[in-house]
């Protein structure tokens, strides 16, 4: 199976400083690997999915000299891989079916030291009658009979990432694949051995490698690099968002400041010198990358063409 680096946006809304960010990580880690870079988009829910945003995102990636192997991926179009999935977990007896609310399971009480939203198993063990009954109130989700407690993830930047594996979603009650089964099916089926994302996202990989040990045997679990990256922040230390300011390229873009100016700019934020990313490489070393968050200032717009973001 191929082995390959991946980037994985949900297309809604063009992308910004942080996303860029990462997008450039994920190809220098990829491109010094001399792994492929995969480009997936994760356009499972329809309420967020914002028509034309794919494709400004890609016309972005280019221009700031990131490249793709293939032709993109669309999580909507793959259900009947998860599906297959399900069967399969299904068939070992690790599905069940889920009548909760989000304000129930906030509210219900839960193990010790278990963080807010953690599943307590409130369907876990109703009976055959009882979940006909509820059926007749709303649809169910589906749900893994998870046996892990906590389990632990080697992280390249972070170290070792623990974290608790809980009866976490696989459908959701409109019957679409929930995020940690469309992400561990995804990455399995198309040989992604190499994740790079946001540091905020590190706290759902315990779930993800479980699964995947459950789906693909516990060889394949183990087989994929993690690196979770610093965020971008804003000034008052909070995670960027397109309200900050100008943050997008277009936005950028207007104020003088060209798709070549924001590459060489992420790349110092980085410590690594300006200029085309095939020569970044050439010195990329994940050990020597930045651990805290980068911080922008992108409301003050003032600036001319030639100074930092």
């Amino acid at each position: 199976m191929m082995s390959a680096g991946r980037y994985a946006p949900s297309p809604s809304g063009d992308l910004h400083l942080g996303n860029l960010r990462t997008a450039l990580l994920s190809w220098l880690f990829a491109a010094s690997s001399g792994r492929p870079l995969l480009l997936r988009f994760e356009d499972l829910d329809a309420g967020r999915t914002i028509p034309g945003s794919a494709e400004r995102q890609f016309k972005d990636l280019r221009a700031i000299g990131i490249t793709f192997s293939g032709e993109p991926l669309w999580q909507s179009q793959r259900q009947h891989h998860y599906g297959a999935a399900v069967g399969q977990l299904r068939e070992a007896g690790l599905v069940y079916e889920c009548f909760c609310t989000r304000r129930e399971i906030q509210e219900a009480p839960r193990a010790p030291h278990a963080p807010p939203g953690a599943y307590p198993g409130t369907c876990r063990d109703l009976g055959d009658a009882e979940r006909r009954q509820r059926r007749q109130q709303r649809p169910p989700a589906l749900r893994l009979k998870a046996e892990a407690g906590e389990y632990r993830v080697a992280d390249l930047l972070l170290g070792e990432v623990t974290g608790l594996v809980d009866d976490l979603v696989l459908v959701r009650n409109d019957g679409t694949a929930a995020y940690n089964l469309a992400v561990v099916v995804d990455d399995y089926l198309t040989g992604v051995d190499q994740v790079v994302r946001g540091d905020d996202l590190a706290s759902s990989t315990p779930r993800q490698v479980y699964l995947r040990g459950l789906l693909y045997g516990q060889r394949a679990a183990g087989s994929v690099q993690y690196a979770h990256v610093p965020l971008v922040l804003n000034r008052q230390g909070q995670r960027l968002a397109k309200r900050d300011g100008a943050v997008t390229l277009g936005q950028l873009s207007e104020l003088g400041r060209s798709p070549e100016h924001v590459r060489d700019e992420l790349l110092a934020s980085l410590g690594l010198p300006r200029g085309p990313l095939e020569q970044a490489v050439e010195t990329f070393d994940p050990s020597r990358l930045p651990r805290q968050p980068w911080v922008v200032d992108p409301a003050s717009q003032k600036r001319g063409p030639s100074e930092s973001i």
